[in-house]
């Protein structure tokens, strides 16, 4: 257990293998996920409309401004951890949203629809990505569990997330919604903003250590509350991109164990070795020729790791 997940981070952390991160390196836009300048910044930003703030949580712009309201009404708790909310332990989720986007993650595998295309809309997010679906609850229910925990005060009005145009039991779509269909999962997320709440300014690295645990269990309960329900859209992609996202899912148990700080700096030296690509049939690794060393090492780890998990059960 523990040599898996400090497997996956040595080989991806290791200090010979990345490069000098400093706050200089925030002017290049790659630090931040795609977009990030041009996404609501104020929940007054998105659409109101009949006394309710909506949110079309499959336009990448709307749900990356989802990720960026959460950072910027938390960053006061985060202010001994660096400038410019940079030590903000959020910024793992938004992050891996923008690589998701940047890879192709989020766009119509199926490609019955032009969404996420650059023929189409490029800006859609496909209910049929696997990726898309799980990551909605990363996204919307933290942001729901934020919202009833009082992160963003007493807001003027209630908050409605669109539903896509399948599957629409598979999601909730407001606080009272999703209170009443999930709500263990709810609490989990709710507990980490109350903490975030209660906590003084300036975390302790003592208390930092507290808001990641619950931070992370919230993490891996929306995992392992999705996998199940979005199994089926794992058929739309390639036997390697497929078995990648089992191995990812798997892989972010062993990483929450750890207490992985999913800061910028951290998260951004971690996604480096993450595939720059969505894998096709013939992708073998450790050889995949347009992937770095550390790419197919993480990609074999990752895969060890998940293997050994279900053999030992």
């Amino acid at each position: 257990f523990g040599i898996g997940a400090l497997l996956i981070v040595t080989v991806t952390l290791n200090p010979a293998t990345v490069t000098a991160w400093s706050e200089k390196d925030a002017i290049g836009e790659d630090v931040y996920p795609p977009l990030w300048d041009l996404v609501p910044e104020n929940l007054m930003d998105f659409l109101v409309k009949d006394n309710k703030i909506v949110i079309n949580a499959w336009n990448y712009q709307e749900r990356l401004g989802v990720y960026k309201n959460l950072l910027s009404s938390s960053a006061k708790y985060f202010t001994a951890f660096g400038s410019q909310n940079f030590g903000n332990i959020l910024w793992g989720l938004p992050l891996q949203h923008g690589w998701q986007f940047r890879t192709g993650r989020l766009a119509d595998p199926s490609r019955v629809t032009s969404c996420g295309y650059e023929d189409g809309d490029i800006l859609c997010i496909s209910v049929r990505s696997w990726w898309s679906c799980m990551n909605y609850y990363l996204a919307i229910i933290p942001f729901l569990g934020a919202v009833e925990a009082g992160l963003f005060g007493q807001l003027q009005y209630e908050i409605e997330i669109l539903p896509p145009e399948e599957r629409r039991d598979d999601f909730c779509y407001s606080v009272a919604d999703c209170r009443s269909r999930i709500p263990k999962l709810m609490d989990e997320w709710k507990a980490y903003f109350e903490h975030e709440a209660m906590s003084p300014a300036a975390f302790s690295s003592f208390k930092l250590d507290d808001a990641l645990n619950l931070m992370w269990r919230a993490h891996v309960a929306s995992i392992a509350y999705a996998l199940p329900k979005f199994q089926d859209s794992l058929k739309y992609l390639s036997d390697p991109e497929a078995n990648f996202g089992e191995d990812w899912a798997n892989a972010v148990d062993f990483i929450a164990a750890t207490h992985f700080s999913t800061d910028l700096e951290n998260t951004n030296n971690f996604q480096a070795f993450l595939p720059q690509r969505m894998l096709v049939e013939g992708d073998v690794f450790p050889s995949i020729s347009d992937f770095s060393l550390q790419q197919n090492r993480v990609l074999l780890s990752l895969r060890a790791l998940h293997k050994a998990n279900q053999q030992t059960g």
